[in-house]
């Protein structure tokens, strides 16, 4: 099985760009085209926060359209620059959010288990999860102890160098979190978005990673009281691949028109 997440698109509404610059929309297709031309064609995406600029229901209403041409299932959860509940009406004939309350929630029906979290303070840039979501994941990880599962969230739990997104990582709970999934040693990964780079790291007794932005990046600068850039890299997508008897493997897939493939050496 194969996963594809697409992470921070940061979409605008009609007309206007990303600090009057960068055209997310333009980037999205692409990455939309691209898991189109995978092969094997990925069984399921998962979207993991910032998916618009600024939670407006326009931006979501475009976001919708951008991806309609997707054939598997796709699963989205918000980051800090969502709106939870403009979030929710968007996506709401989707059925896997729930009615109210947090957007958290468990897809059942494929070999690895996924269970989404919702990491979003309103108004902040940092995330958290409360004493409510936390118990609500207790609960689900109780569930299935045998079954393998995968976390995916916006904000990441571990510090990875750069410091913005180290000072707006998960905040509050995150030791919780961590305990949560150390006691469950089928948790295969967790997974996030929010720094805009691929990040590996092993955590809590299991592997947890960072996927890119299908548009900007941010600037590899891990000097002490560095500054917020961003860098024109290529775009990409991190794509899970279930296989039983070894677990996760994660590649980086990167958007783009290059040269290849062609053979190591002459035939």
């Amino acid at each position: 099985m194969l996963i594809a997440q697409l992470s921070d698109m940061h979409l605008r509404p009609e007309g206007q760009l990303l600090y009057d610059r960068i055209d997310t929309a333009a980037y999205l297709e692409r990455a939309v085209a691209h898991v189109l031309k995978l092969d094997p064609r990925p069984d399921v995406v998962i979207m993991t926060g910032d998916l618009v600029e600024a939670g407006k229901p326009e931006e979501y209403a475009r976001l919708r359209r951008l991806i309609a041409p997707l054939p598997m299932a796709v699963y989205v959860i918000p980051g800090n620059h969502d709106a939870r509940e403009s979030l929710r009406a968007a996506f709401a004939d989707q059925g896997y959010f729930p009615a109210s309350g947090f957007l958290q929630y468990t897809v059942e029906d494929l070999p690895i288990r996924l269970i989404a979290l919702d990491t979003v303070v309103e108004g902040k840039g940092y995330g958290a999860l409360c004493t409510e979501r936390l118990a609500w994941l207790e609960a689900r990880l109780a569930e299935q102890t045998d079954k393998p599962a995968m976390l995916f969230m916006h904000h990441p739990p571990f510090d990875c160098g750069i410091e913005t997104f180290d000072k707006s990582r998960l905040m509050e709970g995150d030791d919780r979190l961590a305990e949560l999934v150390r006691s469950h040693p089928n948790v295969e990964r967790a997974t996030c978005g929010h720094v805009h780079r691929p990040i590996q790291v092993r955590w809590a007794g299991t592997v947890a990673s960072i996927a890119p932005s299908t548009a900007h990046q941010a600037t590899l600068d891990l000097h002490e009281h560095s500054a917020l850039t961003m860098m024109m890299e290529p775009p990409a997508i991190a794509l899970h691949q279930w296989r039983p008897g070894t677990g996760l493997v994660t590649h980086v897939s990167y958007i783009g028109d290059f040269d290849g493939p062609k053979p190591f050496r002459k035939m």
